[in-house]
């Protein structure tokens, strides 16, 4: 018995990490593709040269597809194991999108100020929105996480 604990315990964290891990990933894509690529409001690292600003979205570049691809491969994992908890999944994508969006806001705009979300504008509504959303992503994700282990203690 308690190695079924054990065992459904450390599907369960596989689980939560799978979903961060991707939400991650997908979230420094998103951000990557949209305002540094397409919109071209900054680079990762704005304090320097064009040049290395480029290099600065390669890296993150990089990191995101790192991270979707390890999500990605225990998510597989975990389905092959017929594992998954599709709920606790969603769950830790929505965290993991939220917290990139709020250590990127808080962490990289605001303390490092190595980029902001835009130039040349009034800043306080870009940041109020960029913040609020991964708020609210965050949030949501902790809530349906709580409701996931509700549900599942209920099995």
């Amino acid at each position: 018995m308690t190695g079924n604990r054990f065992s459904n315990h450390s599907y369960s964290a596989r689980n939560v990490w799978s979903g961060v891990l991707f939400g991650i990933g997908l979230m420094a894509l998103i951000d990557e593709i949209i305002f540094h690529q397409l919109l071209q409001w900054h680079h990762f690292y704005d304090d320097s040269t064009t040049q290395v600003g480029i290099f600065s979205d390669g890296i993150l570049n990089a990191f995101a597809l790192f991270a979707v691809v390890g999500g990605l491969f225990m998510y597989a994992d975990l389905r092959r194991k017929h594992t998954v908890h599709m709920l606790k999944w969603i769950a830790s994508v929505l965290i993991g999108t939220g917290s990139f969006q709020l250590f990127d806001g808080l962490i990289n705009h605001k303390l490092l100020r190595i980029h902001q979300v835009r130039y040349t504008v009034e800043i306080l509504p870009y940041d109020l929105a960029w913040n609020t959303a991964g708020f609210i992503l965050l949030t949501s994700g902790i809530l349906l996480l709580i409701k996931s282990k509700h549900r599942q203690a209920e099995e």
